[in-house]
């Protein structure tokens, strides 16, 4: 990033940079002393060519990181609730076996109930879990959208958001 005092620095549009003068030129790009040459030119459009795309690989990194650690945050909490969660569902489902075996007067056949309807409420959760990480988003949009409009924009047509 250019710094606000630094020479080549516009200060109503710190994103452009203006190319210091040669030794023994003036300062003034006027037609009469030569102006920019073609050379200067393409030197100035390389070097902001390549700092777009360092800046769009950086873009790029951040949007990652950032699914990413929001990703490893719901895993690591869905991991600790795995682990506190069966240590509880197992005393329980040995409760409800028990007492259901008590009423029935059969405990094999309450603890075969027991079983089964929590293989059934453990499918319901693994299947809204999947739809969830499924749903995760972890393409970079911002990005894609830039590297859409920057055709455009170096065509000079500023107005691909209204036309898309």
């Amino acid at each position: 990033m250019i710094r606000q005092n630094s020479p080549g620095a516009d200060t109503n549009e710190p994103h452009v940079i203006h190319p210091a003068p040669l030794r023994g030129q003036p300062s003034s790009g006027s037609a009469a002393s030569g102006g920019d040459n073609v050379v200067d030119l393409l030197k100035q459009l390389v070097g902001q060519g390549s700092h777009l795309a360092e800046q769009q690989l950086a873009l790029i990194k951040a949007e990652i990181a950032e699914s990413t650690t929001e990703l490893k945050a719901a895993a690591g909490s869905m991991a600790g609730a795995a682990v506190v969660g069966l240590a509880g569902l197992g005393v329980t489902l040995m409760g409800v076996a028990y007492l259901l075996g008590n009423a029935i007067d059969n405990t094999p056949v309450a603890t075969l109930i027991v079983g089964l309807a929590t293989l059934v409420l453990a499918y319901i959760l693994y299947r809204s879990g999947s739809n969830k990480m499924s749903k995760a988003h972890l393409s970079p949009d911002r990005t894609q959208r830039t590297l859409q409009r920057t055709p455009d924009a170096v065509r000079g047509n500023l107005d691909t958001e209204q036309t898309r």
